[in-house]
């Protein structure tokens, strides 16, 4: 568990970490990035309840002037501890006293995936439509929708697996601030053929907040990290593909493309559904007739394109 400035959440924290039902022998690996509040003091705090709880604890951290950033927390917690298995917890989070057992049994019979759960999310309300997609999308969806999601299809929050496969796949990154080091680790676990799977049910109250690390990474970060995957495991493989419906992000995903991807693509035409019954309206060239009602006709709908189709969202 990675921590700075948290102590407001740790107690909240901390809590059913000591109430986990797994029977197994448990141990909380705590590092703390720099915190200037007392954050190591709540910790430490909590030693005896969860030693008498048979959890062990290890702590430690620094105390330079700034934070060397999530993903170097993330692996110094990780090289401190000695648990054949890990359960990833951010200190703003809340586990469910069923977490460590439901998810330790799913990675017995994954062992070289990442293992997610359900969540419920705080405040109630925030971030509705991405907490729906995190809980409804489906097991196969969690392998198909890596290419068109915004992150991880498991979110990082709830990732447990094995220290072996943790080891395959590589540290996480420790560029700091506004680094996706769980997209970027997300991707290498693809590329070395990890798999990827979800407790269905909800085992974390996932908390929002507007000082979340989350917040330090771009849009255009996640973006070209995104189409940077697609070329590599997808776009590279094709020999032809049609970009359909090109518009803003279709035409913006061409124009991120590779010189020899562009050359393999189609810009498909820009087809808008109408209220006539007749069929489609057809703009040819959406962006030098934007706005001109006169260069529309209606059609029928096109016949499907010969080469392969990319949807990108």
């Amino acid at each position: 568990m990675p921590v700075h400035n948290a102590s407001c959440w740790l107690d909240e924290c901390l809590q059913p970490i000591s109430e986990q039902d797994f029977t197994g022998s448990m141990e909380l690996s705590v590092y703390d990035d720099a915190s200037t509040d007392d954050s190591r003091k709540v910790v430490e705090g909590w030693r005896k309840r969860l030693e008498a709880r048979g959890v062990s604890v290890v702590i430690s951290g620094h105390s330079s002037a700034q934070p060397k950033g999530v993903g170097y927390a993330k692996n110094m917690a990780i090289s401190q501890s000695c648990g054949k298995y890990l359960c990833f917890q951010d200190a703003d989070d809340v586990m469910s006293p069923h977490r460590v057992r439901l998810q330790y049994e799913a990675s017995l019979l994954n062992p070289n995936a990442l293992i997610g759960c359900r969540v419920q999310r705080l405040p109630e309300g925030s971030t509705e439509r991405y907490t729906r997609w995190i809980n409804t999308i489906t097991q196969e969806q969690l392998m198909t929708q890596v290419f068109t999601s915004h992150g991880p299809t498991v979110v990082m929050p709830t990732w447990f697996c094995s220290r072996n496969w943790f080891l395959k796949v590589e540290p996480f990154d420790e560029g700091g601030k506004g680094v996706p080091e769980d997209l970027l680790f997300f991707y290498q676990s693809l590329r070395q053929g990890g798999g990827l799977s979800r407790v269905n049910q909800c085992l974390l109250v996932y908390r929002y907040h507007e000082k979340a690390a989350t917040h330090s990474v771009t849009e255009e970060t996640i973006w070209k990290l995104r189409v940077d995957f697609l070329q590599e495991r997808v776009l590279s493989q094709w020999s032809g593909f049609t970009i359909w419906n090109a518009g803003k992000q279709g035409r913006k995903l061409y124009r991120c493309l590779s010189p020899a991807n562009r050359k393999k693509s189609k810009l498909s035409v820009m087809w808008m559904r109408t209220r006539s019954r007749k069929g489609f309206t057809h703009m040819k060239n959406p962006r030098k007739y934007r706005g001109q009602k006169s260069q529309l006709c209606t059609t029928k709908l096109p016949p499907p394109p010969s080469s392969s189709v990319l949807n990108w969202t």
